[in-house]
């Protein structure tokens, strides 16, 4: 048995938030090792130009408007997914937001929409892969994207801190429930990654923090890694395809921490 081989060949994978950031690398990387690909983000053009470029570089991918944070959506987006391949044998949870803001001034309604896209979102595409995974009783992947924040938690992100750690229980609870159905789960947490979303954030932070744009990169994100540097959407891709591939179920129930040194285990 090769450990180290990374062939998803004929295996299926729906990624969320798949139209750009982590989720579009992630794509793209999924591709490349043989999987069918269903591209799912709320943006369809997005997810449209993706699958085009998978197809593009003779690919297998499939565009999905998802809304994962509403069921009838992500259901009808499941189905979508198993009428075109007949499957599904990987889920990457990567779908997500971040809000910037103290809790005393933390709109409500911010709140519910992190816990909705993140936490929702991750149960509601869970549940709705498992009723297929479930049948087949194949061996599957279910990988939600979590963040250093899973683990730890900074000023200004309550709800998004919050939300990650929710992930954390959620998948602890599903390596449990899924083993007997041949169902794998882990979380992989990584660290500031330049992101579209991280990209926002400097900006917001420095005016919440009343410091420049670079102050908040090498005194804020990057002051706990080791060698100041930002993870990658390929760090994050290949650690994916790393997890989906593996022949075993060993890393079951964890989270992994990509982060340069920031929290380290």
């Amino acid at each position: 048995m090769n450990l180290l081989a990374q062939d998803l060949t004929n295996k299926v994978a729906l990624i969320t938030g798949a139209g750009s950031g982590l989720g579009k690398q992630m794509a793209y990387t999924f591709a490349q090792a043989g999987a069918k690909v269903g591209v799912a983000d709320i943006n369809q053009q997005s997810a449209q130009m993706v699958a085009a470029e998978i197809i593009k570089n003779h690919g297998t991918a499939l565009p999905i408007l998802m809304d994962v944070s509403c069921e009838k959506s992500v259901n009808d987006g499941m189905k979508a997914l198993i009428d075109a391949y007949g499957d599904i044998d990987i889920l990457i949870c990567n779908a997500g937001i971040q809000t910037i803001s103290p809790i005393d001034k933390l709109a409500f309604s911010d709140w519910q929409k992190m816990l909705a896209i993140h936490l929702d979102g991750a149960f509601l595409t869970t549940k709705a892969a498992l009723q297929y995974m479930y049948q087949n009783d194949n061996p599957s992947t279910i990988i939600y994207i979590g963040s250093v924040h899973s683990h730890e938690a900074s000023a200004l992100k309550a709800s998004y801190v919050a939300a990650k750690h929710g992930l954390l229980g959620l998948n602890r609870v599903l390596a449990n429930e899924g083993a007997v159905h041949n169902v794998r789960c882990c979380v992989i947490c990584p660290g500031f990654v330049k992101t579209p979303l991280v990209e926002k954030q400097i900006p917001e932070q420095a005016k919440e923090k009343g410091i420049s744009e670079q102050a908040v990169i090498d005194d804020v994100m990057l002051v706990n890694t080791v060698d100041k540097e930002f993870t990658t959407v390929d760090d994050v891709a290949q650690l994916a395809l790393f997890l989906s591939a593996f022949p075993t179920n060993v890393f079951t129930g964890q989270s992994i921490v990509a982060s340069h040194g920031w929290f380290m285990n």
